[in-house]
């Protein structure tokens, strides 16, 4: 039998082609191994566990005993610490609820402030003008600063008798030296002014961010429909930016209902324990008279009222966006 040519070609180049390979049947998905997704939040769930979980159960578990580590047995007392944070007559609740007090006080007078400065910061970082990202880089660099410097260069600048603030003061014709760090109400415009500005730069960028995610066909259609700049600002920037709001409002009312380091090294909780916050409170007494049960207890109690404030934040603001 003659093998059969193609037309044009030879019948031994026909000959000679190589038989092609038969393709092979496409198998099953290659599936992953049910452990492979563990594997890859193993280092998280280390670390979470070790810093966070562990220490949060110890600590719950500690708050519901006598703990002492001068005692030789640590009782089991249920929710007696907890009991005794409201019973009226105790001293400690007493002081446990005027640095509640003190740290409410604080988050009422610096939560605004650090929400309505950082934003009006950001609107005008967010314009174009010559040496934005020097300013932008400005009004961050306090933030990198840890605060044990920020308390040493205020104590400077504050001192009531050698600082260089009423220095200046003094030049203006100020006679009367201002006791910024031993008498009210000057204690709290300084724990507030050197927080506000220390911090302020990190809720400002946050809100840059925000703010270079709002498209502008949205300002080009309120300026079509005759809106001024404070009208695009409430019903463009402010319905835009609302997630970020949330985010800003809940880290700030967090950060300074656990503020400490301003207090302790500016005014070391005087005058009369009037700026001994909270954390001030429960560190003496977990660290200083030992009784660890009880300020555990008051941790706990804390972090339940942030938990609840917090909700409180994401209920209205959700609100408000329906």
């Amino acid at each position: 039998m003659t093998a059969t040519t193609l037309p044009g070609r030879p019948a031994d180049d026909v000959a000679r082609r190589p038989t092609e390979p038969a393709r092979r049947s496409p198998g099953p998905p290659h599936r992953p191994r049910l452990w492979t997704p563990y594997l890859f939040l193993a280092p998280f769930l280390l670390i979470f566990g070790t810093f966070v979980l562990v220490p949060a159960v110890s600590g719950l578990w500690m708050s519901l005993h006598n703990w002492d580590f001068f005692l030789p047995d640590r009782p089991f007392v249920g929710l007696q610490n907890y009991i005794d944070l409201f019973t009226p007559d105790a001293l400690v609740a007493q002081q446990f609820w005027e640095s509640m007090r003190a740290t409410g006080l604080f988050v009422v007078l610096s939560v605004p402030l650090l929400m309505a400065i950082p934003l009006g910061l950001a609107l005008l970082l967010n314009q174009r003008f010559r040496g934005r990202t020097f300013f932008r880089a400005v009004f961050f660099a306090p933030y990198v600063l840890g605060v044990s410097v920020i308390g040493l260069l205020w104590q400077y600048l504050l001192n009531g008798n050698t600082g260089l603030i009423n220095g200046y003061l003094a030049e203006l014709g100020v006679t009367e030296a201002v006791p910024w760090l031993t008498a009210t109400p000057w204690v709290w415009v300084s724990l507030v002014g050197v927080t506000v500005w220390w911090t302020m730069g990190f809720n400002s960028v946050v809100y840059l961010a925000g703010l270079q995610n709002v498209d502008d066909a949205l300002y080009d259609a309120a300026k079509v429909d005759g809106a001024n700049r404070w009208q695009q600002f409430v019903h463009v920037t402010i319905p835009q930016l609302r997630p970020v709001l949330l985010f800003v409002l809940t880290m700030t009312v967090l950060a300074s209902a656990n503020m400490f380091g301003q207090s302790y090294l500016l005014t070391a909780g005087n005058p009369s324990n009037e700026t001994r916050t909270a954390i001030m409170f429960i560190a003496e007494v977990g660290l200083e008279q030992f009784r660890m049960g009880l300020a555990a207890a008051m941790s706990y109690l804390l972090a339940l009222l942030l938990i609840v404030v917090s909700a409180l934040n994401f209920l209205f603001l959700r609100q408000k966006e329906s």
